[in-house]
């Protein structure tokens, strides 16, 4: 089978791009390498078979239809280029709306017009949700929970952007959507949470476990904005290359769908959680200051992942604890990689 990964040098992108070259499919890679360790991510790949790159922007539209005409074969078509922090589409707008919204138009369109056949992949995000204020949360145990949904957020919950970020996204996973419904391409979009793994170059804006995790190693201090009770569902990005995988033999069940992607109701973990895992289990310790709530900062997100366990029959294999040992122990063995990358 022939994929190609736009941001296919990223964090998600070449995790998945391993796992395809590995069971021997082709892959094409497409990214701008504007990210950090997009280029040592690159050169690792190469260790796992010969693979396609292709230098390119997706909001460059002559780009995008480009790549679908060089690559007519291509049967997957996973969509992970983006720009991945609400900060960063507070302060940018016009930015986040060229890379997520219009970039993904550009994908959909080079598609119909060149290789209607191929499979679409899009990742999109929980913040499609936002800040879902009219969800009861208690505090219970030393962290948040919602009160009435123990299960986690829905697909069927009301959608409410609440950031330029959530807006992109949200425009982006609808073009995707209903590209399957007017055109017939193949397409399902994916509401991710707080993916965590391998080759994580974590920020503070994004990617908060590897980002403590990285910090502790080296000794920095981190802030927490709030009281850092506040819960996530975390899944590690092995069980999300599966997703994928499972997305595509099980394409036409989900065509047309967003489905919610994470860890679900047993993979939760907050903020203080972490820290205290990675001091009682890892031995390590992350000094911290908090600081002010960050508006739209939600106290909770769980996402229900019951749809896609009922039609991709998929759900997470990797806990919470075992993932966040993997990461500690990969980011501890590979601190010389980070530093080349900072």
């Amino acid at each position: 089978m022939k994929w190609i990964v736009t941001g296919g040098a990223g964090f998600i992108g070449s995790n998945t791009a391993k796992a395809l070259l590995e069971r021997g499919d082709r892959v094409v890679v497409f990214d701008n390498l504007s990210r950090a360790g997009g280029r040592p991510n690159l050169e690792w790949l190469r260790q796992f078979g010969s693979y396609d790159f292709v230098l390119g922007d997706v909001r460059n539209a002559a780009d995008c239809l480009a790549l679908a005409k060089a690559h007519p074969d291509a049967e997957v078509v996973l969509h992970l280029a983006a720009q991945v922090a609400v900060t960063t589409s507070v302060a940018d707008p016009r930015f986040d709306f060229e890379v997520n919204a219009f970039g993904t138009f550009n994908v959909c369109e080079a598609l119909r017009v060149a290789n209607r056949e191929a499979i679409l992949l899009y990742a999109s995000t929980n913040k499609v949700y936002g800040g879902m204020e009219d969800v009861g949360v208690v505090e219970e145990a030393g962290r948040y929970r919602y009160a009435d949904l123990p299960q986690g957020a829905p697909e069927t919950r009301q959608l409410d952007f609440h950031s330029p970020y959530g807006c992109s996204k949200g425009a982006a996973e609808q073009y995707v959507i209903d590209y399957a419904r007017i055109y017939g391409i193949r397409s399902v979009a994916f509401r991710q949470s707080c993916i965590y793994g391998y080759r994580q170059f974590g920020i503070e804006d994004q990617g908060w476990v590897a980002w403590f995790i990285l910090n502790a190693v080296r000794g920095n201090e981190v802030t927490i904005y709030g009281d850092g009770k506040q819960v996530r569902d975390v899944l590690f990005i092995d069980d999300l290359v599966a997703c994928y995988q499972a997305a595509v033999r099980r394409i036409e069940a989900v065509s047309g769908f967003a489905l919610n992607i994470g860890g679900g109701p047993r993979n939760v973990m907050s903020l203080l959680e972490l820290i205290g895992f990675l001091r009682d289990r890892c031995g390590v310790a992350l000094r911290y200051r908090h600081g002010d709530w960050r508006p739209g900062d939600q106290k909770v997100f769980v996402a229900d992942i019951a749809r896609a366990g009922r039609l991709l029959h998929w759900r997470p294999s990797i806990g919470k604890e075992e993932g966040v040992t993997r990461l500690y122990e990969w980011i501890r063995d590979n601190r010389a990689l980070f530093e080349g990358v900072a």
